[in-house]
């Protein structure tokens, strides 16, 4: 669900071990209250559990290409996160995707011949280490509740991950998605600024679905996501506003958006 970078790894990850009750038994988890990673991120993988209330915070859109996945929207132009200082500390009320929370851990396979996923995790991140405060990893050599948790967090995100899928396979084979656009206008400016390099659902094609299409969209629980997806299309402009506020938005000349590709 995220774009890979030149290393390989998803999206934040600059490297990936598996946690071990060996080479890890004296390691920690503190908590930090910033995401400097996360600053210049303005694109974010989202899952369809979490539509419902990131439509609140977030415009929800598509990426662009042949296997387009959800994006929460923090900024509209590229290397833009508004909803974060420069610091990575958020600057009020957000919603945070699974995503970022999920961040340093994930579950991932360590041999190809085999689908099992092991806990894994980024070294290079400063919420896990050799620390004299925070919360043990293990506990006489077995995984603390903490870890635990983490485990579970994984395994939902993964589930979630595949539904998500399903989801994006579905709005495919409907044929419902096309090219977005959105147009702000501001004042004083003659031409209005223009977004695109993203997909969203098309409303008239939805309006003109078949009635057994829409039963069966309505029945899977397709349909109050993808108006979630719609509603949330309107936080645009404030996106937008915020830039403009916090001195990031455009100047001169409009320009689009580029979103994270899948």
């Amino acid at each position: 669900m995220a774009s890979a970078p030149a290393n390989g790894l998803p999206v934040f990850y600059n490297d990936l071990i598996p946690l071990s009750s060996v080479d890890h038994a004296a390691w920690r988890s503190r908590t930090v209250d910033s995401a400097p990673f996360l600053t210049t991120q303005h694109a974010i993988p989202l899952t369809v559990d979490e539509f419902v209330a990131a439509q609140r915070f977030v415009p929800i859109i598509f990426s662009a290409g042949d296997e387009p996945v959800p994006l929460a929207l923090m900024g509209l132009n590229e290397g833009v996160n508004t909803f974060l200082d420069d610091e990575g500390k958020l600057r009020g009320p957000a919603y945070v995707p699974a995503y970022v929370r999920r961040y340093p851990w994930m579950l991932a396979k360590l041999r190809s011949d085999s689908d099992e996923l092991s806990l894994c995790f980024d070294p290079t991140s400063d919420a896990l280490g050799t620390f004299e405060e925070g919360q043990a990893l293990f506990e006489d050599g077995k995984p603390s509740e903490l870890t635990q948790g983490v485990l579970k967090f994984c395994e939902d995100f993964e589930q979630a991950a595949a539904r998500t899928g399903q989801f994006m396979k579905d709005l495919k084979d409907l044929d419902l998605l096309m090219d977005g656009e959105v147009a702000i206008q501001v004042p004083g400016n003659e031409q209005p600024f223009v977004y695109r390099g993203f997909r969203m659902v098309n409303e008239e094609k939805l309006r003109d679905m078949r009635g057994d299409q829409l039963r069966k969209i309505s029945q899977n629980g397709m349909l109050p996501l993808i108006h979630a997806h719609l509603f949330s299309l309107q936080l645009m402009r404030e996106l937008f506003e915020a830039q403009v506020s916090q001195g990031k938005g455009p100047i001169a000349v409009p320009a689009a958006p580029q979103t994270a590709d899948a």
